[in-house]
């Protein structure tokens, strides 16, 4: 009886056991229903975001700054004498960056403006020529003029001459006339047909050198006519060497193109370049925008125009750009690349390609928190934005 009284029985310990495995399983049933609600809230939550709020962005970390960078290259060949500028250095646009040896240039120069001028002189000494010419025309009309006055007296002579050896003719059958004067009559009369010749010979000549006068005038009329001393084809060849050696004269001092940062100057001071050798390289800090390369399915609801918001790895979360969708890229970066990929083969798998997408920035946001090229960025498009 004592024992009995000290320790349970077994039936009380198998009750006990199982009230204790019933709480249990009691207790990790609430747990699960607990979990299961928990999950499905949550799943529900980022449901709604998803569908509301998410299903509205693309994003990408896989996105770098890129630019229109400028190659620097001397449009003259040319020993540098004079370098202002070294890489890193922030110039503006004009700002003088090297400057080549002039003096060759100078000298070309100098004989272009040699050449104007005697240029200008031929053209003033034609124009003189022609007035010379033309007073030879007038010359030559009184020649002929002269000529045939000499003409029309020379036929009168023979016209006389003619009467009077046929009166001596008629005459010396009868005996009234000598032979000697008929000899005479006869003599005069030939020397008035070789005069009358001879006169005919000389308006030739006259008419010939008036047509001579008159064709000269034409052709030296021919080179000023509707010309002046600055309009002459050969006096503007002239001038048109003379601006290419004086603009070869301002090639020496070599300019920037565009306003920018100084990135890999190659050129040393008394180094001989040539032209069109690229002697350093400017980027644009001011104008740079970003090339975010998207997976082609993340695609399909981008448009031109989007906004777009991109935070650079170098200032972190909390320097924030806002831009907007410039373009896409016409193809892929596999497809673009030296040796684009053959997949023509049995064993192909597919792969998700990205396709580059242009971003510009804000101009002012890019001079608070400047840039460079290069840089790692990570980018977020708004597709729900109108």
């Amino acid at each position: 009886m004592a024992d009995d009284a000290t320790h349970p029985t077994a039936p009380d310990s198998a009750a006990e056991a199982d009230a204790a495995s019933t709480a249990r399983n009691g207790a990790r049933k609430t747990w699960l229903v607990r979990l299961a609600i928990a999950v499905a809230v949550i799943a529900g939550v980022w449901g709604l975001w998803y569908f509301l709020v998410a299903q509205n962005y693309v994003s990408t970390e896989n996105a770098y700054v890129n630019g229109e960078t400028a190659q620097v290259t001397p449009l003259i060949s040319g020993a540098v004498i004079e370098l202002r500028v070294k890489d890193t250095q922030t110039v503006k646009q004009g700002d003088v960056l090297a400057v080549l040896d002039s003096a060759n240039a100078r000298i070309t120069l100098a004989q272009a403006e040699a050449e104007l001028a005697a240029a200008r002189r031929r053209f003033r000494q034609t124009q003189a020529t022609g007035g010379a010419l033309s007073a030879q025309i007038a010359v030559g009309s009184a020649d002929v003029a002269r000529a045939r006055a000499q003409l029309t007296s020379a036929q009168a002579d023979l016209a006389k001459a003619e009467i009077d050896l046929q009166r001596r003719q008629a005459l010396s059958a009868s005996g009234a006339v000598s032979g000697e004067e008929l000899t005479s009559a006869r003599r005069t009369y030939a020397a008035a047909q070789a005069a009358v010749t001879q006169a005919r010979a000389a308006v030739q000549q006259a008419q010939a050198g008036q047509q001579a006068a008159q064709g000269q005038y034409a052709a030296n009329d021919a080179l000023v006519s509707g010309s002046s001393v600055d309009s002459d084809p050969s006096v503007l060849a002239a001038q048109a060497k003379v601006d290419a050696a004086r603009l070869d004269v301002e090639r020496t001092v070599v300019r920037a193109p565009i306003a920018g940062v100084i990135t890999r100057r190659q050129v040393q001071l008394g180094q001989r370049v040539a032209a069109g050798t690229s002697i350093m390289m400017i980027v644009p800090v001011g104008q740079l925008y970003i090339d975010a390369n998207f997976k082609e399915r993340q695609l399909r609801g981008v448009k031109i125009g989007m906004p777009a918001k991109v935070t650079a790895d170098i200032y972190g979360s909390d320097v924030v750009y806002h831009g907007r969708v410039a373009g896409l890229s016409g193809g892929t970066g596999a497809s673009m690349s030296l040796i684009p990929a053959q997949n023509a083969t049995g064993n192909w798998i597919k792969v998700v390609q990205r396709l580059p997408v242009r971003i510009e920035l804000d101009p002012k946001e890019l001079a608070a928190h400047p840039l460079r090229v290069g840089l790692s960025t990570e980018v977020e498009i708004d597709l729900g934005a109108k």
